[in-house]
Parts: structure tokens; sequence; C-alpha cells
């Protein structure tokens, strides 16, 4: 059995590796594609070598380098299906700070490297590649055009009829070598082409702690912002209520003295029950984070929310592997959040949500689904909390979709990362 496997490998890779596979036909066709995109710098050398003095080949270099670009990406995501990033840009190029930013960065000038000294030898490489593949077809198949030739010239015709056999092996080689040169062309022109035409790695590098930077500003930005807003709500609502009671209740145990001692122990008990009850406010107002999430997880969690909810809320929960408690606390926030968009301005009569584990590219995505049957029209810039969710899910690189077209219904899909 094991030599039967070994047999099928060996024959699979064979058949994967030949003239007429698809693997030589796609790497022959990207080392031929690159002849094109370098005839621009062939023809900027003749017109060097004509004119040496001219400025001419300089400024048209230029120009065309952001093209040549273009081209050369297009050739690898068409042919390759390789995708080599865009290096990002402050200001456009129209500008004449977008234009000066351009020719001072290095990664201009190494796109510039790879048009004049890749472009052209993966060029004159792909040519070598053409004519192998001409020279070894014509020979391999001498005998089937070999009519063609005058062997009846006795000073043409006599030496070429011997070597027939000699052409044919000659061709056949030749067919079996164009393969791998092509896929050795290949294999450079890829790795100079995402050394040169795409961002550094220290440039890449940068702009990742950038974007993290900003996205933990974020996170700051929304957790200070939600924090104020409960603050303030619960202070103009349940604190105030909290606090004329406990007043009260204090104006009566100084003035009532004629009580009985029980009532007296009763409006004590009241009162320092009520005074508690501001105090674990504001400690509530300080970390405000349910209990039963970091106990039990997002389930149970939000199965107290859809059941104090004022509509019917169908509820899936179906995660095998928790994940971490950021992202576990930001979706309890999507959640809550969109309930309470739903039950104050979309005139449900039901909804439901869906939350799951999906692979991604980077990683597992936790992605949280909320269909509610009601109107529709929701729109983030009109005041509906649907901007602060953004905000919210944004500080931790989610993403969130918002299919909500008049007259319902109305799907908001948002996916996190289950790791930061």
């Amino acid at each position: 059995m094991a030599f039967r496997g070994a047999l099928r490998r060996t024959y699979t890779w064979i058949a994967a590796h030949t003239p007429w596979s698809a693997w030589a036909r796609g790497n022959t066709a990207f080392c031929a594609a690159a002849i094109p995109p370098a005839l621009p710098v062939l023809l900027g050398v003749v017109f060097l070598w004509v004119w040496p003095r001219s400025p001419v080949p300089l400024l048209l270099a230029l120009a065309c380098g952001p093209l040549l670009t273009r081209l050369q990406r297009s050739r690898f995501r068409a042919l390759l299906d390789r995708d080599v990033p865009e290096v990002a840009r402050a200001h456009p190029w129209r500008t004449v700070r977008g234009l000066a930013e351009r020719l001072t960065a290095e990664s201009t000038w190494r796109q510039y490297g790879y048009h004049l000294l890749v472009s052209p030898a993966a060029a004159l490489g792909g040519a070598v590649l053409v004519l192998l593949w001409i020279g070894g077809l014509a020979g391999a198949s001498v005998y089937a055009w070999s009519w063609m030739l005058p062997t009846d010239d006795p000073e043409f015709g006599q030496g070429v009829t011997r070597s027939y056999d000699t052409l044919t092996v000659a061709g056949a080689l030749l067919l079996l070598a164009a393969p791998w040169w092509a896929a050795l062309l290949t294999r450079l022109d890829t790795l100079a082409g995402a050394a040169l035409l795409g961002p550094s790695r220290a440039g890449e590098l940068l702009r990742r702690v950038e974007d993290l930077a900003e996205s933990r500003a974020g996170v700051l930005d929304a957790a200070d912002l939600e924090r104020r807003r409960i603050e303030r709500d619960l202070h103009d609502g349940a604190q105030q209520r909290l606090v004329s009671l406990a007043m009260n209740l204090g104006i009566a145990r100084a003035t009532l003295t004629d009580l009985p001692p029980e009532v007296r122990a009763v409006i004590d008990e009241a009162h320092r029950e009520a005074k508690e009850a501001i105090e674990e406010l504001n400690n509530l107002v300080r970390g405000l984070h349910p209990a039963v999430l970091e106990d039990r997880g997002l389930d149970a969690a939000l199965s107290g929310i859809a059941a104090r909810a004022p509509l019917p809320v169908e509820l899936s929960v179906d995660i095998a592997v928790r994940p971490g408690s950021t992202i576990e606390a930001v979706a309890y926030f999507v959640v809550s959040e969109a309930l309470a968009n739903v039950a104050k301005h979309a005139r449900a009569s039901r909804c439901s949500v869906r939350i799951g584990r999906i692979p991604g590219r980077r990683g597992d995505l936790l992605r949280v689904v909320v269909t509610d049957d009601g109107v529709g029209g929701a729109d983030p810039a009109g005041g509906t909390g649907l901007t602060g969710l953004r905000k919210r899910i944004g500080s931790v690189e989610g993403t969130i979709m918002i299919e909500s077209p008049l007259g319902g219904p109305t799907v908001v899909t948002v996916e996190l990362p289950c790791v930061l």
C-alpha cells in the first residue's frame, strides 16, 4: 500500500509539471507578459543612445513610472493571483505636496529600480523562454514539417536530413526545460516584485503600529464616552430618585420622634439601604461590566437582555470556544445597543440575534447578526446610535454592515476578531 501511494504521488507530480500542464502554461504566460512593460525602458535607452544629453527620457520615465507600476501589479494579480499592495500616500499626486512626497519617498525609487533593472531582465528572460518554446516545438516536430525543406538541393538538404533525429531529441529536451526556466523566472520576479513594488517591511510595520495606536485611542475614547453617558443618565434618573428617597427617610427619622420603636427601626433600616444603594450605583458606574458576562459568557449575558426586551427576541449563540474578554464586551454592547435601537426606532414586532464563529483571513471571527422586521431606513447619520456602534466596533478592528431598505427588514452584521 505504501508503494502504491508513493507511485500515485509520483505520477501526480509528473502530470502536474508536464510541458502542457496548467503550471507550465501559467508561468509561461506570466513571463511572456513581462515583455510589453519593458518596451518603454528599451525605447528610453535607445533615445539616450541617440540624444545622450536630452532630458526627455528622464521626464518620460518619471511620468510613466506610476503607470508601469499599475501594469506590473495587474500582471501579478491577473496571472499569478498575487496581490502586491499599494503604498499608502498621505496626499494625492495631483497636488504639489503629493508630487514632492512621491519623489522623495524611498518606495518610489524602489519601484523605479524594478522598472529599470528587474523589468528588462524579466523581459529578456521571457524572450528566451519564448525562443525555447518555439525551438522545442520546431525541433520535436521536425518530421512533421520536413517535407517543406528543399531536400533535393544537394547543398542544403543532405546535411539537414541526416540531423532529424538529433533535432527531435534536442527539441524534446527544450520542451522539458522550458517549464522549469519559466518557473525560475516566475519565482525570481515574484520575489523582486514583492520587495520593490509594494510597501517595505518597515513601512508596513510602521503603518500597522499607527493603526493600532489609533484603534487603541478609539477604544479609550469610546469607553470614556460610554461611561460618561451612563453616569449622566444614572445621575439624572435613578441616582436622583435614590438621593431623594434617602433625604426623605432622613427627614422622617429626624422629625418623627414620637413613633414606636419598631417603626423607627424600619425607617432607619430603609435609610441605610438607600444610602448603600447609592454607593453601589456609583461603583457600578465606575466599572460597568456585567458579572454574568465574565462568569458564564455571551449566551447567559445576552439571555438577560433578550428577556428584558419589549419585543420577542430569538437568540442563538453557537460559540464552541469563547473569544477574548474585550471582544465579548464589544459583542455584548453591540447586541444591547442594537436591541435598544430596534425598540426605539424600528417599530418591529420581533427580532432575532445570531452569534457564531467563522474562519477569517487572520484567524477566527465572531459574527453577530441582528435582524428585525421593522420599518427599515436606519441611517448612521440620523442619530440612532449607529455612529457610536460603528466607532466601538472599529476600535477593535471589526467591521459592520447595515442593510436597512425602507419598509424593512433591517439586518446588522458585525464581524469581530476573536483575538486582538
